[in-house]
């Protein structure tokens, strides 16, 4: 690992139109679209687990304009990284998770907006997931989920299964309890699998 890391993070291998596409050429999308094209390039690698983190305020209070901003370092970034996995045929064998722990409320706190865990939208791409299908819907003000509701720990499930694991199978005893990465719950999401 250490004589192929030096190659693998050594982003100027790629052209000039690689580094356009991911927007490294351009001030707000180059932190993480150098990100994105680095994780491209250790899932080419061989790498099973890669995380790209957006740098930016989404815990924003007091101004959700901000997240319009934070919106538009990654847009371009997160787009071109399912572009290039699909274009060199890693997408189908390849996982993309996007998202956060929660979402905002749908009225004001203040100037902003509060934490809201009761209806926020994530995203799946590639991996074994449908593609261009929407699941779950919230109420009319988009403060609690009416339609198929996945809590965190089905959407655990889901991604374990997508990546070969067993969640049920991971459960061990500690001190009388039962443990595992789901807690003791989960369900996988059959109805998004392709």
């Amino acid at each position: 690992m250490q004589t192929q890391a030096p190659e693998a993070f050594d982003l100027s291998r790629e052209s000039q139109v690689t580094h356009k596409l991911y927007g490294i050429d351009h001030e707000m999308t180059e932190d993480y679209g150098r990100q994105c094209l680095l994780a491209r390039r250790l899932v080419e690698r061989g790498v099973r687990y890669v995380v790209a983190n957006i740098s930016g305020e989404w815990d924003s209070h007091a101004n959700v304009r901000d997240h319009e901003k934070v919106a538009a370092t990654c847009d371009q970034p997160v787009a071109a990284l399912l572009t290039d996995l699909k274009s060199r045929g890693l997408l189908d064998e390849t996982l993309v998770v996007w998202g956060g722990e929660f979402g905002r409320t749908p009225t004001a706190q203040g100037a902003g907006r509060d934490h809201h865990p009761h209806g926020f939208t994530m995203w799946l791409a590639g991996g074994g997931v449908k593609r261009g299908l929407t699941y779950g819907a919230t109420d009319e003000f988009g403060f609690y989920v009416i339609e198929n509701k996945v809590h965190i720990h089905d959407l655990h499930a889901t991604i374990l299964h997508l990546v070969g694991l067993d969640h049920q199978r991971l459960t061990y005893r500690y001190s009388g309890r039962d443990f595992r990465l789901t807690d003791v719950h989960g369900s996988i999401v059959h109805d998004i699998l392709a």
